[in-house]
């Protein structure tokens, strides 16, 4: 009896300490998961919020999906890695007062948001980002342009666009390049929608590199699923007053027709096409693409086009922050010019003085 005593409390402990060990290295157990397209391993039971933060990132300022479906941010810290999950983490990349602009109030509205600024500015092609501020500051913009991007889980010390520019401050519209159909965009837009909660976004869908021209076809199909989801798509397409006109019906809150390839710098290459559009739109005409300097600017609004949307004209410049500035003076001023009423073109001269009384 007193060996089976001594002995029973030695075997029990060596019973829990086995137990706990096992315990502990399930607990440690890794999964295999996808993450931004690649195989990663993590510790199993983590949340998606744990393993947010475990990459050195703010949850607020991302947006995830899970095997292709979005996982509402409220629920991030209740949502278990699973083994097996393909995870998507992005945010955005490059999309203070400004002067009056006169007397009148000149101002503009897109899906019941109203803007002074006529001017919209991309975010990509900049040095860094506190250029790409002071861009839009000298600009006057009141929109910019962001990229949806995956976030690199390599470089934890990667800036993020919203130190630089403040959402609170200057309304993100988050687009779609780099889409090349309607499926990737829509999910693309979502993804947005959930990062930011912005409603307001701009839809692209190019038909192939080279030109980097709309595929009409999915730009229509996403410009549909999207309205019909609650989002107001500012709709990048071709310089055709048809294909605006149906881009309208299908729920498109903005017809943006390009002036140019994008990033060509050709300028407004069919002024005719761009008037019929304006003139047929009962939403806003932007021109987007295709703008070099700043009288294609003012070709544009003198054309009755409600704002003008570029990035390389800025970014590609020697200085980006003066062009910005003469970019905005520009849009000023054809606008200014379109209000007023140019004069009637005539085939011969007209002189300024009369000819009668000449000495």
């Amino acid at each position: 009896m007193l060996l089976v005593a001594t002995t029973a409390p030695s075997l029990y402990g060596s019973y829990l300490k086995s137990e706990m060990k096992h315990m502990e290295t399930a607990q440690m157990a890794e999964i295999a998961i996808q993450l931004n397209g690649d195989a990663h391993k993590i510790v199993a039971g983590k949340t998606i919020a744990d393993l947010v933060r475990s990459l050195d990132l703010d949850p607020v300022k991302v947006a995830v999906e899970r095997n292709r479906e979005i996982v509402p941010r409220s629920t991030l810290a209740d949502v278990i890695v699973e083994d097996g999950d393909a995870l998507e983490i992005v945010h955005f990349v490059g999309g203070g007062d400004h002067q009056a602009r006169g007397a009148d109030d000149d101002s503009w509205t897109v899906a019941d948001q109203t803007f002074r600024s006529r001017l919209i500015v991309g975010t990509g092609k900049y040095k860094d980002f506190a250029e790409n501020a002071a861009a839009v500051e000298a600009a006057g913009a009141e929109i910019v342009t962001v990229a949806v991007r995956r976030v690199n889980v390599m470089d934890r010390n990667q800036p993020i666009l919203m130190d630089y520019i403040d959402p609170k401050k200057v309304t993100y519209l988050p687009n779609t390049a780099g889409c090349f159909n309607a499926d990737d965009a829509i999910r693309t837009l979502r993804l947005a929608r959930e990062a930011g909660g912005w409603d307001l976004v701009k839809l692209e869908v190019l038909g192939e590199a080279k030109t980097l021209y709309p595929n009409m076809r999915e730009t229509l199909e996403a410009t549909e699923v999207l309205a019909k989801e609650g989002f107001k798509p500012m709709v990048y397409c071709v310089d055709d007053p048809i294909a605006a006109k149906q881009l309208e019906d299908a729920g498109a809150v903005a017809i943006m027709p390009l002036g140019a390839p994008i990033g060509s710098g050709l300028g407004i290459q069919n002024r005719v096409t761009i008037r019929l559009i304006v003139e047929g739109a009962n939403v806003p005409v932007l021109v987007d693409a295709g703008v070099g300097t700043a009288s294609d600017s003012a070709v544009a609004m003198e054309l009755g086009c409600d704002g003008v949307l570029m990035n390389t004209a800025i970014a590609e410049a020697k200085e980006p922050v003066r062009m910005a500035r003469a970019m905005r003076l520009a849009v000023e001023a054809g606008r200014e010019a379109y209000l007023s009423g140019r004069m009637g073109r005539r085939m011969y001269a007209d002189p300024s003085s009369p000819l009668s009384g000449l000495i």
